[in-house]
Formats: structure tokens, sequence, C-alpha cells
């Protein structure tokens, strides 16, 4: 057998055995058969024990299992250990030495590929995983003194100290004690009780010994400073490339250091955002110790929101798969206008608006002042409320900022009663920043209004940035991202089949929560071009964790699930 091949044999094989104690807890039957016989000379079967120590042994394999699978060494040192001790126990027991002999060939597999476990975990676990073992080992023997203490009248004679202690260690692991009880149900209560908590400790210390590394996501000054030279050079390529410049982001930079790739690490997923930043020519590099990182910290390479350039570069160098989710909308300025039909919508709204007494100003970051950006940002805070948006792949996460003097803010103001009691923002009712795309055009950052604001507010702003663009020297300004618009748009279409109609169908009632059809709607209005975007990922079963990791760094997962709201935007 080839040694890179070892880490996956251990891990379907740990797998396999903790499934098969699994199966063996919940169904105490499969234990009297003939396959779980021959099975029982595997190491890890739990075949002499309890069957809810069974059910524990097979969850705590299962865990190791994904671990070995991602190859940690950390893992491979717990299963060697563990498998060592099993040997010895094995031989020293009547009649289970062949169960001995194949958890030893098993040990030494697993050291002659000791080189292929290298994938780091968590080092600030390492001592947390320990301290939490002594911690919850503590509070385990004197919640089970207690226990035992409690119903020891129950038990038949009279139990000393040292049978309670014994009782309670025992039971942690899943083994009866000394004690017996007249009544089953007591008997059953202790058992389980103290199983349950030996059960609970080795999960979550095994847990926290595995766990991923999560770095902080931070980019220190001299990493902005060459970001932002690389944009400046090469920013025109991607318009969702200035959202590197995210200070809560790591970045790696290729050797020559002429291309980067932004990135943060969320439940063990790797994920960057839009293409790599820089001259294509130096893109491989660059992605080539993304993925380095990825496999040396056992991380889920992705990638959210690339266009098919920068998805046809991953594809090649890093052996990725793509999946359109989406497209961007993208508006040129000299072909917009809200003369004709097709505008009528928009110019209504418009026009409707302006009747109220709104008015727009737009202006680039450098000509606000201190005290007209901080009551900005104090609006859109006051706006958002306590749950504020978050986002990753087409968010800034910084408002009027003076280290973005070319972001364009276009403000909406209404004359007021002059009885009302103005708010310490003044009359402002709604924001929109634009972060730059190259030297002439711009993307879409936020777009934030009062909730007490008429409708309309927010067509009116987009069509008074698109009227002001030429005086700024905009030529194309990019608009949301639309998830899944080929679904919405060839759903309703005549002769449509039964799946997209189903597909369709599904994304309208998800819309509820996240706003998919409504953003599609919203963008359509402006007639712009689409520009699809790509998700980049390593197999289909990864899939769910990406896109778990995804919405927990858009900010959708956990504070927006539970409130109900969600974000404008989906990367």
């Amino acid at each position: 057998m080839a040694r890179s091949a070892v880490p996956t044999v251990a891990a379907y094989l740990a797998g396999a055995v903790g499934a098969l104690n699994i199966l063996r807890a919940v169904h105490p039957a499969f234990r009297r058969t003939h396959l779980a016989e021959t099975l029982g000379v595997l190491p890890g079967v739990a075949g002499s024990l309890a069957g809810a120590t069974s059910l524990v042994a097979g969850i705590v394999l299962v865990m190791l299992a994904h671990a070995l699978r991602r190859r940690k060494r950390r893992a491979w040192r717990m299963v060697v250990v563990l498998l060592s001790v099993s040997a010895v126990v094995e031989l020293l027991r009547w009649g289970h030495v062949l169960s001995g002999v194949v958890t030893i060939a098993v040990v030494v597999m697993l050291l002659s590929a000791r080189e292929e476990f290298y994938a780091l975990s968590d080092p600030r676990t390492r001592w947390r995983a320990l301290w939490v073992l002594l911690g919850l080992g503590v509070t385990d023997v004197v919640v089970g003194w207690a226990l035992v203490t409690s119903h020891s009248r129950a038990a038949i004679g009279t139990p000393d100290a040292g049978d309670r202690l014994q009782e309670v260690l025992l039971g942690l692991v899943g083994v009866d004690g000394p004690i017996l009880f007249a009544d089953p149900r007591t008997a059953d209560l202790v058992y389980f009780s103290l199983l349950g908590l030996g059960a609970l400790t080795a999960v979550t210390t095994i847990y926290l010994a595995l766990r991923p590394e999560r770095p902080a996501a931070r980019m220190n000054g001299e990493q902005e400073r060459e970001v932002r030279r690389l944009l400046t050079e090469h920013g025109a390529r991607d318009s969702l490339g200035y959202f590197a410049s995210r200070r809560d982001k790591s970045v790696i930079f290729s050797p020559s250091g002429k291309a980067a790739v932004s990135y943060r690490v969320t439940a063990g997923v790797m994920l960057a955002s839009g293409d790599p930043i820089g001259d294509v020519e130096a893109w491989p590099g660059a992605i080539a110790l993304f993925m380095d990182e990825a496999r040396r910290h056992a991380w889920v390479p992705a990638v959210i929101g690339c266009s098919r350039t920068g998805g046809t570069v991953w594809c090649r160098q890093a052996g990725l798969s793509a999946w359109e989710i989406g497209d961007e909308a993208i508006v040129d300025v000299a072909g917009f206008g809200l003369e004709g039909h097709r505008m009528r919508n928009v110019r209504q709204m418009v026009h409707r608006v302006e009747r109220a007494g709104y008015a727009c100003e737009v202006r680039r970051v450098a000509e606000l002042g201190p005290d007209e950006r901080q009551a900005i940002r104090h609006a859109v805070a006051a706006w958002r409320g306590p749950g504020s948006e978050r986002g990753f792949s087409m968010a800034l996460g910084r408002l009027a900022d003076p280290a973005d003097p070319g972001c364009v803010v276009v403000t909406a103001r209404q004359a007021g009663d002059p009885g009302t009691v103005p708010a310490p923002w003044g009359d402002l009712k709604a924001v929109l920043q634009f972060v730059p795309w190259g030297s002439r055009d711009l993307s879409l950052d936020v777009m934030c209004r009062d909730p007490a604001a008429d409708p309309g507010l927010n067509e009116l702003m987009i069509v008074e940035l698109l009227r002001a663009a030429p005086g700024l020297g905009v030529t194309r300004v990019s608009l949301n991202f639309a998830l899944f618009r080929e679904a919405l748009a060839g759903g309703e279409r005549l002769g449509a089949g039964p799946v997209l109609r189903a597909w369709r169908a599904l994304l309208i009632f998800l819309s509820r929560w996240f706003q998919i059809e409504t953003l599609y709607r919203f963008n359509a209005k402006f007639r712009p071009g689409w520009e699809p975007r790509f998700v980049i990922f390593p197999t289909t079963r990864e899939l769910p964790r990406i896109g778990f990791a995804a919405l927990q760094a858009e900010g959708f997962i956990p504070s927006a699930l539970l409130r109900g709201r969600f974000a404008k935007r989906v990367g």
C-alpha cells in the first residue's frame, strides 16, 4: 500500500469500526450474529463492553476518522496511543490474540506513514483541551459522588467511601461498579448518568484537541499598503478587487509579490473571495501558497464570487471544481437612461420620491468633512440596529473612511417639518457607498436607509449616481449580486421544464429569508449586463461545509438567523 493512501485507509477503517460500535449499541441483538463475531478481531471494536459504552466508543472513533482523513497529526498520535494500549490489553486477555495481532499491524502501518499526517490543529486548543479534561473530570467525580451518595440507601448493603469512588470512576467509562442497587430503575439512572458525564467529557476533550486552527483574520499596515499598490496597478480586472483591502481578512502574496489572495478561515474553511489581485501571470504563485497553507492546517480551500477568468485559473492550478452561483449586475453608464417603456417603473418611483422632497448628493469620501463622515456612520449604525451586517465578499467593512478617498458616497435628505426634533445626523435618510473598481469604475458596497423613508429612495440614489457618473469619470457601475439569477429568470420563461420550475419555486421560498428574488428583481430594474460569478471547491461533499462557512462569514449565521434579518446581498 502506498504511504499516501494510509490516512484515507485509516480514516475509513476508524469510521467503519465506529459505525460498527454504534450499531452494536443501538441493536444489541447484532452482537450475537456471526458477522459481529467475525468483525470482533478488528481493533477498536467494543465487543466486551456495555452497549452504552460501545456507543460512546463509536462516536469517538467517527470523530477521529474525520480528523485522520484530514491528516491531522494530533489525531494520528491519539490513535497510535489508543491502539497500542488496546493491543497490550488484547494480548493479555486469553482468546484475543488474533485481535491483538491485527491491532499491532494497524499500529505498524500508521507508524510507517507518520510523515503523511502533517496537518496542524489549533495550537491554542491543546492546553485548553487538557484544562477542560481536568476541569470536567473533577466535576464528573464530584457530581458522580453526589449522585451515588444520594442513592446509596437503595443499595444492597452499606457501601463505604472506597466503593462509592470506585463506582463513580468505573461508571464514567461505562463499567458497572461494586455497588448493587435493589431497584433496577435506580441502577439504570446511576449508570447512564455517570456514563453521560464521561461521554460529554470525552467528546468535548477530543473536539477541542482536534479542532482546526482559526487564526485571527487581520491585515497589518504593510500588507494593506501592498494590497493597495496591487489594486492601483491591476484593480480594473475585478469589480470585487477593492474588497480585498478589508482589514479583517488575512492575505497571502505570491513569491514575486505581484499577486495576492485575501481570505478568512471560518468553520475549518479557508475562504477566499473574488479573483486574486495583481498580475494574472503571478496568480498561480499566490494560489499555490494558498493551497499549501490549506493543506498544512487541514482547512478546506474554497473561493466564493470569483469571475470566469479567476475560476479558470483556480481550477487549472489547484485542481478544484467550479459551480456558477449567480450573476453580478453591471450597468453601463453611457447606455443608461430613464426613457422608454422598460424603465417606466423606475422612472415613476424616482419622480414620486423627488416630489416627496428628497434630494441626493454624490461625492467622493475625500470631499466629506470629519463631522459629516461621523454623522453618516452614526446614521447607518442606528438604521441597522444592534445586529449590523458584517459582510465578507462584497463589503468593505468601513464607511466613509479617510483611508478610502476614492470611494463615492451618495446621501439622501428630505426637507423635514420645522417642528420635528432632528436626529443627531440631521435630515439624512439614506446612504450608499461605492468602492473604486480600478481607476474609472465603481462597485456597490453599502446600501442602507432609514426604515421610515419612502419606498423608491434606493432607486433614486442609484439613478442620481448614474447621472453624476460621467462627471466622476465613471463608465461602469457594479450593483448587487443576484444569487442563482439564471434559475429565477429561466424558471419563469414559457416552456421551462419541471426541474427548473421546481428549483425556481424553492428559491422563491428561500427568498422569505435570504432576499434572493428581491435582489434579482431590484437589479433587473436598471437593465444591467450580467457577469457570472462562481464558487470554487475541492469536492462536492465539501459544499455544505463551504456553504455554512460562507453564510457565517457574510454575517448570516448565527445572529441573522436568530433575529430573522438578513443582509442585503449574498456573495
